[in-house]
């Protein structure tokens, strides 16, 4: 089993950015000595003083004993040359993100270096095996890929090229290990894992807002509340920045060829080329400047209860609802299961999204008093639902579906009859583009899910989740978001496909 770098082992920084600054505390503090270095006047001083200023504020909040600080500190220095980067075991450079400084840096590198010098790049969207090609040993090379900031996110993705050694990716996966993190095995594609995977919460928020499915705010509060995710789209994106999360989409989406899967929105290229760019230039989604009002999620108001309640059936969605009923001491019925029927409100059929819109699904089964409702992380906690309603249904069966799930003390949000609603549609796409991942081996399940938990923080690993909502109801709703759409967007990841057949789930390997 190969070894994390010994704590003796010089780490070398180029870049002396908010990312490199923090490559560079999270080095110290592991124990070995640091050198930064920037090709800006002064600019690795100010950050070797910044991080000694972050060591002692850890002693004073007692993270650290005031020894172990002080010590910390004296392991960094700026350097001015990178002829002073000789006797580096490890060079770690978060310089800007362009392919031909990155190689020409690698490049002069080469001739000062020790042979066993092994280099790792901290780009989050430019090939490893790009950067490599220009370099006579190539295989010293590997994504050393930190999330900001550096000192305080878990992830890290090590990204093998195709000539990468394996030693390279795996002594820098025990580096990694040793100074905290959690790292996690990738190959070189476009996005890696957590910049590929991620682009479907972004791309059907969006999907949905430009069909009037319903605003950013009812969106976000929906994700947020029914999803668990610890922001909603609209306002993550508005954090990030829109020139960087557009840029992030066209780069993943030119690298596959156009796929549609990563097709860029209209919507945000409309922002950007507007100068909202989000939070930095005070407007985005949302207006952050002096005075402005942050709009409220749209909320139903107040129904009676249903006369009648029939609950169907020992689905997650049932349970809870028969539980939170209960607890609220509303009257209720229980039947055997019908298909995936949730509910009967008066005669409202309620049913979790299968990704037809309830317009489809009232046509296809009949019964025009059809209302779809959301996924939920936990319909037992859930405070808020996405909720849909069949254009044949009538005003009063919509009205008791409503009553329904606020009986049950759940504020309702009310789309356009859009396929797959919010929470579903996010979750089946983050799955299928994980699954894909997989299956053309970028990852494994495990480090999909690690990734996306740690890097984005979301409430559950994608594959996790498709598991638990269950793989079959997964590959439907992208099949009739496909049929929908009419799009290879929403085509079936194979080895979803696979997973059906076999009857088995996302985790388990990927021969079972």
């Amino acid at each position: 089993m190969t070894s994390a770098l010994f704590p003796q082992s010089v780490i070398a920084v180029i870049g002396a950015g908010a990312m490199g600054a923090g490559i560079a505390q999270v080095a110290a503090a592991a124990g070995h000595p640091v050198k930064l270095l920037d090709n800006r006047p002064q600019a690795a001083e100010r950050a070797v003083a910044g991080i000694r200023l972050q060591f002692a504020k850890l002693a004073e909040k007692g993270r650290l004993s005031a020894p172990a600080a002080a010590a910390a500190g004296e392991r960094l220095v700026a350097v001015e040359h990178l002829s002073d980067l000789a006797d580096a075991g490890l060079v770690v450079e978060a310089i800007v993100e362009s392919l031909e400084a990155k190689q020409k840096l690698f490049s002069d590198l080469e001739a000062i270096v020790a042979d066993d010098c092994i280099f790792g790049t901290n780009t989050s969207s430019i090939s490893v095996t790009a950067i490599g090609a220009a370099l006579k040993h190539p295989e010293r090379l590997a994504g050393l890929h930190f999330f900001n900031p550096a000192p305080l996110m878990a992830l890290v993705e090590i990204v093998s090229g195709l000539v990468t050694a394996r030693t390279t990716a795996q002594t820098l996966f025990a580096t990694a290990a040793a100074w905290g993190k959690t790292p996690v095995h990738a190959r070189s594609t476009p996005g890696f894992i957590v910049n590929r995977l991620a682009r479907p919460y972004y791309a059907e928020a969006m999907r949905v807002l430009s069909e009037g499915g319903a605003d950013p705010a009812t969106i976000d509060a929906c994700c947020r509340e029914a999803g668990g995710f610890r922001m909603g789209p609209f306002e993550l994106m508005d954090m990030i920045g829109h020139d960087v999360n557009f840029a992030v989409t066209r780069s993943v989406w030119t690298a596959f060829f156009y796929d549609q899967r990563f097709l860029p929105s209209l919507i945000q290229q409309e922002l950007v080329d507007a100068g909202f760019l989000g939070k930095k230039s005070g407007r985005g989604f949302y207006d952050y400047r002096e005075g402005a009002v942050r709009p409220s999620p749209r909320t139903e108001t107040l129904q009676a209860a249903p006369k009648t309640i029939v609950i169907h059936g020992e689905s997650c969605a049932a349970v809870a609802l028969a539980e939170r009923l209960q607890a609220r001491q509303v009257g209720f019925t229980r039947s055997a299961a019908r298909g995936d029927l949730v509910a009967m409100a008066g005669n409202a059929a309620v049913h979790v999204t299968d990704g037809r819109s309830a317009t489809r699904r009232a046509a296809e089964a009949g019964h025009a008093d059809t209302v779809a409702i959301d996924l939920a992380l936990d319909y037992r906690q859930t405070t808020r639902l996405a909720l849909s309603v069949a254009a044949q249904c009538s005003a009063a069966s919509a009205a008791q579906a409503i009553g329904l799930l606020q009986a049950a003390g759940i504020a309702v949000s009310r789309f356009d009859d859009v396929p797959g609603l919010a929470v579903m549609r996010s979750v089946a796409t983050l799955a299928n583009e994980a699954a894909d991942a997989v299956n053309q081996g970028v990852c494994d399940a495990q480090g999909a899910d690690s990734a996306m938990r740690l890097g984005v923080n979301y409430p559950c690993g994608p594959l996790a989740w498709a598991d638990a909502v269950g793989l079959a109801r997964i590959a439907a709703v992208l099949a009739n978001l496909g049929l929908a759409y009419g799009e290879d967007r929403y085509r079936v990841s194979p080895l979803i496909q696979h997973k059906v057949f076999a009857g088995k789930a996302l985790h388990d390997s990927k021969t079972s």
